[in-house]
């Protein structure tokens, strides 16, 4: 599901230690986008933590899915994989779960067919005059290749790749 304005966001990859920092700037590079720079340490190290918890718990071939939602209102970030068990927030010793929840103002984890996804939400102020929304770039729109009929009468034929039939009347049935 796309949302409108462009406000979601999802990569693939594999929980191997050395892409943490690259998920982080492009996180870093969504959320700028969006006009939410404030929430950038707080989001990029809640889904480092949850990238390294996948690479911990699972192991570094593991494949995982990370995903932002930005309603306009809350912004969701989610780690998805295909680790067969929940984790619990009193396993956390100060990080994990735990820290998770000191960066967010909601968190949950969900069982999946494939595995589990854990998510965490903030809630956004936009700063006043700020657009909500990303901004769009305007497209030009080519002229048309068609002439425009004649005020009397049919529009123009589309173009045939062979010879063109003349124009006549209707064959007799």
């Amino acid at each position: 599901m796309t949302l409108p304005g462009g406000r979601h966001y999802t990569v693939e990859l594999h929980a191997s230690a050395e892409r943490v920092p690259q998920i982080r700037r492009i996180v870093a590079a969504h959320l700028r986008y969006w006009n939410l720079e404030p929430q950038i340490p707080p989001v990029c190290e809640g889904v480092a933590e949850l990238l390294t918890n996948v690479h911990r718990h699972i192991g570094p071939e593991a494949r995982c899915v990370v995903e932002l939602r930005w309603s306009g209102r809350h912004l969701t970030a989610s780690v998805a994989d295909d680790g067969p068990e929940l984790p619990r927030l009193e396993s956390a010793a100060g990080g994990g779960l735990a820290r998770i929840a000191a960066l967010s103002d909601s968190w949950g984890t969900c069982g999946t067919d494939g595995g589990k996804v854990i998510w965490f939400t903030r809630r956004v102020e936009v700063p006043r005059g700020a657009p909500a929304t990303p901004p769009v770039r305007p497209r030009s729109v080519p002229d048309a290749a068609e002439p425009a009929p004649a005020p009397d009468g049919p529009p123009p034929a589309p173009a045939a790749d062979g010879p063109v039939p003349a124009a006549g009347p209707a064959p007799a049935l």
